[in-house]
Protein backbone atom coordinates (compact mmCIF):
# COMPACT_ATOMS: atom_id res chain seq x y z
CA UNK A 1 0.00 0.00 0.00
CA UNK A 2 1.03 3.60 -1.10
CA UNK A 3 1.72 5.86 2.13
CA UNK A 4 2.38 9.50 2.41
CA UNK A 5 4.33 11.00 4.78
CA UNK A 6 4.81 14.73 5.28
CA UNK A 7 8.54 15.98 6.45
CA UNK A 8 9.29 19.49 6.70
CA UNK A 9 6.71 20.55 4.30
CA UNK A 10 7.99 17.81 1.92
CA UNK A 11 6.18 14.16 1.04
CA UNK A 12 7.75 11.70 1.26
CA UNK A 13 6.49 8.54 -0.69
CA UNK A 14 6.87 5.12 0.02
CA UNK A 15 5.39 3.31 -2.92
CA UNK A 16 4.05 -0.09 -3.27
CA UNK A 17 6.26 -2.36 -5.70
CA UNK A 18 4.09 -2.71 -8.40
CA UNK A 19 3.64 1.13 -8.50
CA UNK A 20 7.81 1.24 -8.60
CA UNK A 21 7.16 -1.37 -11.65
CA UNK A 22 4.84 0.71 -13.39
CA UNK A 23 7.50 4.00 -12.96
CA UNK A 24 10.46 1.42 -13.96
CA UNK A 25 8.39 0.67 -16.95
CA UNK A 26 7.10 4.03 -18.20
CA UNK A 27 10.85 5.45 -17.79
CA UNK A 28 11.96 2.30 -20.36
CA UNK A 29 9.33 2.90 -22.78
CA UNK A 30 7.41 5.89 -22.68
CA UNK A 31 5.08 6.83 -23.84
CA UNK A 32 3.10 3.92 -22.90
CA UNK A 33 -0.26 3.57 -22.73
CA UNK A 34 -2.40 1.58 -19.67
CA UNK A 35 -3.11 -1.50 -21.95
CA UNK A 36 0.58 -2.23 -22.46
CA UNK A 37 1.59 -1.37 -19.04
CA UNK A 38 -1.34 -4.03 -18.28
CA UNK A 39 -0.40 -6.42 -20.84
CA UNK A 40 3.66 -6.48 -19.38
CA UNK A 41 2.79 -6.34 -15.74
CA UNK A 42 0.47 -9.12 -16.47
CA UNK A 43 -2.44 -7.50 -14.99
CA UNK A 44 -5.77 -6.22 -16.05
CA UNK A 45 -5.90 -2.73 -16.82
CA UNK A 46 -9.09 -2.06 -13.99
CA UNK A 47 -6.57 -3.42 -11.60
CA UNK A 48 -3.71 -0.36 -12.69
CA UNK A 49 -6.23 2.44 -12.40
CA UNK A 50 -5.98 3.74 -9.25
CA UNK A 51 -2.14 2.78 -9.26
CA UNK A 52 -1.91 5.13 -12.13
CA UNK A 53 -4.35 7.90 -11.12
CA UNK A 54 -2.12 8.15 -8.13
CA UNK A 55 0.98 8.78 -9.85
CA UNK A 56 -0.41 11.04 -11.95
CA UNK A 57 -2.14 12.98 -8.95
CA UNK A 58 1.71 12.83 -7.37
CA UNK A 59 3.09 14.45 -10.45
CA UNK A 60 5.45 11.34 -11.19
CA UNK A 61 3.73 10.31 -14.15
CA UNK A 62 2.01 12.26 -16.58
CA UNK A 63 -0.46 11.34 -19.43
CA UNK A 64 -1.51 12.79 -22.23
CA UNK A 65 -4.83 11.15 -24.56
CA UNK A 66 -4.00 9.26 -27.46
CA UNK A 67 -0.55 9.66 -26.72
CA UNK A 68 0.14 7.37 -23.22
CA UNK A 69 2.36 7.69 -20.11
CA UNK A 70 5.61 9.33 -19.38
CA UNK A 71 7.73 10.59 -16.32
CA UNK A 72 5.64 13.85 -14.64
CA UNK A 73 7.55 16.98 -13.20
CA UNK A 74 8.04 15.52 -9.69
CA UNK A 75 10.10 12.82 -10.85
CA UNK A 76 12.22 14.38 -13.66
CA UNK A 77 13.13 17.12 -10.25
CA UNK A 78 13.74 14.49 -7.66
CA UNK A 79 15.75 12.67 -10.18
CA UNK A 80 17.62 15.80 -11.69
CA UNK A 81 18.53 16.69 -7.32
CA UNK A 82 19.82 13.01 -7.46
CA UNK A 83 22.24 13.12 -10.57
CA UNK A 84 23.72 16.54 -8.92
CA UNK A 85 24.72 15.26 -6.06
CA UNK A 86 25.93 11.86 -7.53
CA UNK A 87 28.02 14.29 -9.86
CA UNK A 88 29.65 16.03 -7.24
CA UNK A 89 33.11 15.47 -5.50
CA UNK A 90 34.12 15.98 -1.91
CA UNK A 91 36.76 18.70 -3.20
CA UNK A 92 33.23 20.31 -4.12
CA UNK A 93 32.07 20.19 -0.64
CA UNK A 94 34.85 20.10 1.34
CA UNK A 95 35.86 22.46 4.10
CA UNK A 96 38.97 23.46 5.57
CA UNK A 97 40.68 21.18 8.00
CA UNK A 98 40.76 22.35 11.71
CA UNK A 99 44.12 20.65 12.33
CA UNK A 100 46.56 20.88 15.82
CA UNK A 101 49.77 19.90 16.41
CA UNK A 102 50.14 16.22 18.01
CA UNK A 103 52.35 17.90 20.74
CA UNK A 104 49.23 20.08 21.95
CA UNK A 105 48.18 19.81 24.95
CA UNK A 106 44.58 18.43 26.18
CA UNK A 107 43.71 21.95 27.28
CA UNK A 108 44.59 23.65 24.62
CA UNK A 109 42.93 21.51 22.07
CA UNK A 110 39.51 21.59 24.33
CA UNK A 111 39.93 25.63 24.00
CA UNK A 112 40.71 24.86 19.93
CA UNK A 113 37.14 23.12 19.76
CA UNK A 114 34.99 26.30 20.90
CA UNK A 115 37.35 28.91 19.36
CA UNK A 116 37.43 27.04 15.87
CA UNK A 117 33.19 26.02 16.69
CA UNK A 118 34.61 22.17 15.35
CA UNK A 119 33.47 18.74 15.80
CA UNK A 120 36.34 17.41 15.61
CA UNK A 121 39.96 18.29 15.53
CA UNK A 122 43.02 17.04 12.73
CA UNK A 123 45.76 16.04 14.20
CA UNK A 124 49.11 16.32 12.42
CA UNK A 125 52.85 15.55 13.33
CA UNK A 126 56.21 17.77 12.92
CA UNK A 127 56.33 16.59 9.18
CA UNK A 128 52.60 17.97 8.54
CA UNK A 129 51.54 14.56 8.36
CA UNK A 130 48.16 13.67 9.33
CA UNK A 131 48.34 11.38 12.62
CA UNK A 132 44.97 11.23 13.67
CA UNK A 133 42.07 12.85 15.41
CA UNK A 134 40.78 13.91 18.70
CA UNK A 135 36.82 14.23 19.72
CA UNK A 136 35.12 16.14 22.22
CA UNK A 137 34.55 12.36 23.58
CA UNK A 138 38.24 11.99 23.89
CA UNK A 139 39.02 14.69 25.66
CA UNK A 140 36.31 14.45 28.09
CA UNK A 141 37.31 10.85 28.71
CA UNK A 142 40.66 11.43 29.73
CA UNK A 143 39.37 14.75 31.50
CA UNK A 144 37.03 13.45 33.81
CA UNK A 145 38.72 12.59 37.59
CA UNK A 146 41.77 13.03 36.59
CA UNK A 147 43.64 16.62 37.72
CA UNK A 148 46.37 16.54 35.44
CA UNK A 149 44.78 15.86 32.21
CA UNK A 150 44.78 18.95 31.12
CA UNK A 151 48.61 18.81 30.50
CA UNK A 152 48.67 15.67 28.15
CA UNK A 153 49.76 15.66 24.63
CA UNK A 154 46.42 14.80 22.64
CA UNK A 155 48.93 12.36 20.55
CA UNK A 156 47.95 9.82 23.93
CA UNK A 157 44.82 10.30 23.55
CA UNK A 158 44.00 10.95 19.24
CA UNK A 159 42.46 7.62 17.33
CA UNK A 160 45.65 7.33 15.31
CA UNK A 161 45.63 7.24 11.33
CA UNK A 162 45.65 4.65 9.63
CA UNK A 163 42.71 3.26 11.90
CA UNK A 164 40.62 6.24 10.24
CA UNK A 165 37.69 6.17 7.62
CA UNK A 166 38.89 9.05 5.53
CA UNK A 167 38.17 10.34 1.84
CA UNK A 168 39.81 11.61 -0.93
CA UNK A 169 39.05 15.07 -3.16
CA UNK A 170 38.36 12.53 -5.84
CA UNK A 171 35.66 10.14 -4.09
CA UNK A 172 32.13 11.17 -5.16
CA UNK A 173 29.99 12.71 -2.61
CA UNK A 174 27.87 9.90 -2.04
CA UNK A 175 31.03 8.14 -0.82
CA UNK A 176 31.91 10.33 1.85
CA UNK A 177 28.25 10.07 2.96
CA UNK A 178 27.70 6.49 2.64
CA UNK A 179 30.97 6.40 4.76
CA UNK A 180 29.93 8.69 7.37
CA UNK A 181 26.49 6.60 7.60
CA UNK A 182 27.94 3.22 7.95
CA UNK A 183 30.60 4.01 10.69
CA UNK A 184 28.29 6.75 12.36
CA UNK A 185 30.83 9.73 11.68
CA UNK A 186 30.85 13.16 12.49
CA UNK A 187 33.08 14.29 10.31
CA UNK A 188 35.46 12.60 7.78
CA UNK A 189 39.50 13.67 7.18
CA UNK A 190 39.94 14.55 3.27
CA UNK A 191 43.94 13.45 2.99
CA UNK A 192 46.38 12.81 -0.18
CA UNK A 193 49.23 11.00 -0.45
CA UNK A 194 52.72 12.77 0.49
CA UNK A 195 55.67 13.41 -1.63
CA UNK A 196 57.27 11.48 0.84
CA UNK A 197 55.29 9.51 2.43
CA UNK A 198 52.50 9.32 4.91
CA UNK A 199 49.89 11.64 3.87
CA UNK A 200 48.42 14.99 4.30
CA UNK A 201 45.15 16.50 5.46
CA UNK A 202 43.29 19.09 2.98
CA UNK A 203 39.80 18.80 3.94
CA UNK A 204 37.05 17.50 6.18
CA UNK A 205 33.65 16.58 5.37
CA UNK A 206 31.25 16.86 8.61
CA UNK A 207 27.54 16.23 9.12
CA UNK A 208 26.99 20.23 8.70
CA UNK A 209 28.35 20.01 5.31
CA UNK A 210 26.45 17.09 4.20
CA UNK A 211 23.44 18.51 5.36
CA UNK A 212 24.10 22.24 3.98
CA UNK A 213 24.25 20.10 0.67
CA UNK A 214 21.45 18.80 0.59
CA UNK A 215 19.59 21.55 1.77
CA UNK A 216 21.03 23.82 -1.26
CA UNK A 217 20.20 20.87 -3.75
CA UNK A 218 16.31 20.33 -2.29
CA UNK A 219 16.01 23.92 -2.67
CA UNK A 220 16.84 24.23 -5.64
CA UNK A 221 14.62 20.94 -7.28
CA UNK A 222 11.43 22.92 -5.42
Amino acid sequence: MTKIKRWEGRRIIELSARQLEIMRLVKQHAPIIGDQLAELLGVSRPTLRSDLSLLVMLGLLDAKPKVGYFLGNAYQQDNAALQRLRALTVQQVQGAPVSVPDTLSVHDAVVALFTEDADTLLVVNGQMRFAGIVTPKDLLKVTLGHANAAGIPVSMVMTRYPNIVTVSPSDPVTEAVRKMTAHQLDCLPVVVDADEGGVEVVGSVTKTNVVNLLKDIVTAAE
